[in-house]
């Protein structure tokens, strides 16, 4: 082989290995774990007690763990039957939300700040129960982004979505759908979206969540008309390959509490 022949096929070869490591890299880039936790009341009494603990013993321990921006939001409208008190924490490694969760066995053992949550009686619990739903980041979204909110906290509306599908296929084809272009648009049109993960523990899969952020009730209804006005959105809906790929949708609006981190 000439000389300038081998020159050339090095160069090719040193740039395809290159491009190969960039994509390997690109690949193994490791996604957060998210952690929904819902906590679910029925009285004033046992509300108090929730917030009581997640605001002077939860939430400091988390950030002493160097857990940060712990989101807890509570419904814009009230089930009084089955109250709710959500708590959103992001995990960079799978290996953290196991080692929290040991970590917070042995805090609730020892906890004097909530000692009336931590202690209640069987016949006096603080909540009806807890449900915990996991979550693994998309490959587009690695990990959550704060939203960049200017109206009052107060009159916030945070959004979160779950989207079921009626086979393992469908929702790996309804990921997808959002890989190839819902995400982009959503950061296009400004949505504040916090997070998009599919859930990988949970009493309801195959599934997808996702929240997005608003200043009030108006914006996000405005946000929401340009999306379905959008060519983008039109044109990505419309695709054959992605037609009946959500079975089922959920919508619940959520507030930040006064001691959320966002």
């Amino acid at each position: 082989m000439p000389f300038y022949k081998k020159f050339i096929y090095s160069i090719t070869l040193t740039l395809a290995i290159w491009c190969f490591g960039l994509v390997t890299k690109a690949q193994s880039a490791d996604s957060y774990y998210y952690q929904i936790k819902v906590y679910h009341y029925k009285t004033q009494k046992q509300e108090g007690l929730i917030d009581d603990y997640l605001k002077k013993t939860y939430l400091p321990f988390l950030h002493q763990n160097n857990i940060f921006n712990i989101g807890v939001f509570k419904p814009v409208t009230a089930d009084t039957a089955d109250r709710k008190i959500y708590v959103f924490t992001a995990y960079k490694k799978w290996d953290d939300v196991q080692i929290i969760d040991e970590r917070v066995k042995k805090l609730n053992n020892t906890a004097k700040s909530s000692a009336d949550y931590v202690n209640a009686a069987y016949n006096d619990a603080p909540y009806t129960r807890v449900e915990s739903t996991l979550l693994k980041a998309f490959v587009t979204r690695l990990k959550p982004v704060l939203p960049k909110l200017s109206g009052d906290r107060a009159k916030r509306v945070y959004e979160l979505r779950s989207y079921e599908s009626a086979t393992e296929q469908l929702h790996y084809n309804k990921v997808r759908m959002f890989n190839s272009g819902e995400t982009d648009l959503f950061d296009r049109l400004g949505f504040n979206p916090v997070f998009y993960g599919s859930v990988i523990a949970g009493d309801r899969m195959p599934n997808l969540m996702y929240l997005t952020t608003f200043n009030d009730k108006a914006d996000r209804d405005k946000h929401w008309d340009a999306f379905g006005n959008d060519a983008q959105w039109k044109d990505l809906s419309g695709r054959k390959e992605f037609q009946h790929n959500v079975s089922k949708g959920d919508i619940i609006f959520l507030y930040p509490t006064d001691y959320s981190d966002f």
